[in-house]
């Protein structure tokens, strides 16, 4: 991966953070790693939690940035997810699987949340 990529990929899960916070959600983890994985972030709204991830995109040629979190990326989350639950001993919270897009727009990002981007089944 690229120091471009990695610069991008970082600015893009700033960006996502501020506009989780700005739409209500309070930010509890941030990289989150485990056995599992990596979750980008982990917060809450209202009384649920969500696991999100960012896709940060500067172009098209790679197609949309939601497209990225395939099958096997959405099963990575889950077990990840599934850890972070266990280990805080919060297996019966409410939880969703939320995704961020984050494009570059000129010098400018825009964002997108997505909620319930994706479920266990």
């Amino acid at each position: 991966m690229t120091f471009e990529r990695l610069g991008l990929g970082k600015k893009g899960e700033d960006f996502a953070a501020k506009l989780l916070k700005k739409s209500g959600y309070k930010i509890k983890e941030r990289n989150y790693r485990s056995p599992a994985g990596e979750i980008d972030i982990i917060a809450s709204e209202s009384d649920t939690l969500a696991f999100i991830e960012v896709k940060t995109r500067s172009g098209n040629s790679f197609g949309m940035p939601e497209e990225a979190v395939n099958i096997r990326k959405q099963r990575q989350i889950i077990n990840a997810a599934m850890y972070y639950l266990q280990a805080a001993k919060m297996e019966e919270m409410p939880a969703r699987f939320d995704v961020v897009t984050v494009r570059v727009q000129g010098k400018a990002l825009a964002g997108n949340i997505i909620k319930n981007a994706f479920d266990i089944s």
